[in-house]
């Protein structure tokens, strides 16, 4: 099966001043990944600005992450859409691309029933022999996928995980006890991890590692071996880092930090907007106070 624990990166998409994808910032960016110990990449998930990237920039992002990889780690492809059908195609396209699993949101703005989002994934999984993460994420979704429907579909063949954001923490801990074994329940938030992977959850899909991602790799292995004193110190010392991340609406500051890193303009695509000076400023003190650890 494959392998998704520890920290995965929810990959931004660099753009270029002139709005076009930044495909040679992009090699950079996926290289620090991996030099950064990353132990799954995540491209064309919200933090990489999908709803705005068309399906021909979609397909050159996917083969450049697994054209840099070199099957190193494994690639999530973000496929989630509100509409049924258009992730069957997502994924259709997608899986020619070389992805190993797929990330998959609960539907949005449509508010569906849970018995919709149970039927909603268990047609999505049917739909391919890939692996499949469940991703709840009512704060933008509109909608909470319960752990009653969760589990229930954690019975699905090839449903493997959930990134869990909701931050619900009697809702994550339930999927933990009461899911299949070797079922995942990766956290969402990065300020939810410790909590998380504390519980018995395995791992984190993390905005906060495009900037830092030695550091929240550090934190998942620390959890992972059972460290919880030293995790917790360093968690205590990321939290800056993982509330700043959202000064703006993701990913604008993790954009900004990453512009003043000198690793991408500071460049997003409407209807978000380039990170605002304070917000700049905001996430390059919180950079330079984590340089030492």
């Amino acid at each position: 099966m494959l392998k998704i624990e520890g920290c995965g990166t929810a990959l931004i998409t660099p753009f270029t001043t002139s709005g076009e994808v930044d495909f040679n910032a992009l090699r950079k960016l996926i290289k620090r990944q991996l030099d950064g110990g990353i132990n799954f990449l995540v491209p064309l998930g919200t933090t990489g600005e999908t709803p705005c990237l068309e399906d021909e920039e979609k397909t050159k992002i996917l083969t450049i992450v697994k054209e840099v990889t070199e099957g190193k780690i494994p690639v999530v492809a973000g496929a989630g859409s509100n509409c049924t059908k258009t992730v069957l195609k997502n994924i259709e396209l997608l899986d020619r691309y070389g992805a190993d699993a797929f990330l998959v949101v609960v539907p949005y703005y449509n508010k569906p029933t849970q018995q919709g989002i149970y039927d909603h994934f268990k047609t999505v999984a049917s739909g391919t022999d890939k692996p499949v993460i469940l991703y709840n994420v009512p704060g933008r979704t509109g909608v909470n996928m319960t752990a009653e429907t969760t589990i229930r579909l954690s019975s699905v063949t090839n449903i493997i995980a959930v990134k869990e954001a909701s931050g619900n923490m009697d809702q994550a801990m339930e999927i933990i006890r009461n899911a299949p074994a070797g079922f995942r329940v990766l956290s969402g938030n990065d300020d939810n991890t410790l909590e998380i992977m504390s519980a018995g959850g395995s791992g984190v899909i993390s905005v906060a590692s495009n900037v830092m991602p030695e550091l929240v790799v550090r934190l998942t292995k620390l959890l992972k071996s059972g460290r919880l004193q030293e995790a917790k110190m360093l968690n205590d010392n990321l939290m800056p880092l993982f509330k700043n991340c959202f000064t703006e609406s993701n990913p604008i500051p993790v954009k900004g930090a990453l512009f003043s890193l000198g690793l991408i303009s500071n460049i997003l695509r409407l209807p978000l907007t380039s990170a605002l000076p304070q917000t700049i400023d905001i996430m390059k003190k919180t950079i330079d106070d984590l340089k030492t650890l």
